[in-house]
């Protein structure tokens, strides 16, 4: 996946910026234990499939554990001349939300100029499993977020399903608040598809 031409260039670079950061820490790492995989979920994720929306930070997990630099937020300006601030954030955690056990697999390799994925692999999550990540908290931006990828045409009520309870079925304790959370995300995808 190449940033497309509906991303906006400033972020992209901010973005890639923290990337190229993160890659410079692994300079010293055994080559037996590269590529680091990065994960990238989020906002973020969001904006490389849609254009839509830019996140203030960056959420997204590793591969391995690794001990991450100082110094992960760019400051830069937008479209509009605006200044921003991007940060990657290390509170950031994909185990108390609903994530499918093959989304790492599937996730989508991203291109960025400079960085070497043979170092650090940036991967961002596929949209059907973004919108999967998105059903544990689906606060409002939650809702916002999965419907973007629905206008996009990125997921549908039939995948956004099958994909969310096979992700419930290794989830213990009682998961009737997801599976509420779950037909409500397939009704809302459901109804702005029926529209396309």
């Amino acid at each position: 996946m190449r940033p497309e031409s509906y991303t906006r260039p400033e972020y992209v670079a901010a973005f890639r910026e923290l990337a190229a950061r993160i890659a410079a820490s692994l300079t010293d790492v055994a080559h037996s234990a590269l590529p680091i995989h990065m994960y990238v979920a989020g906002g973020a994720a969001l904006h490389f499939h849609t254009g839509e929306r830019v996140s203030v930070d960056v959420d997204a997990t590793f591969s391995r554990r690794i001990a991450l630099p100082d110094g992960l937020d760019v400051a830069y300006r937008d479209e509009d001349g605006a200044a921003r601030l991007l940060y990657f954030d290390r509170q950031y955690n994909d185990t108390l939300g609903l994530m499918h056990e093959d989304a790492q697999d599937d996730s989508i390799p991203l291109a960025l100029e400079g960085i070497d994925p043979g170092v650090l692999d940036v991967r961002v999550l596929t949209p059907v499993d973004l919108a999967v990540s998105k059903l544990g908290r689906f606060s409002g931006q939650d809702r916002a977020d999965i419907a973007a990828l629905a206008r996009r045409g990125l997921v549908n009520e039939s995948n956004l399903e099958k994909r969310a309870l096979e992700a419930l079925e290794l989830y213990v304790g009682d998961t009737r608040r997801l599976r509420g959370t779950i037909a409500s995300a397939v009704e809302l995808v459901a109804a702005i598809t029926s529209k396309a």
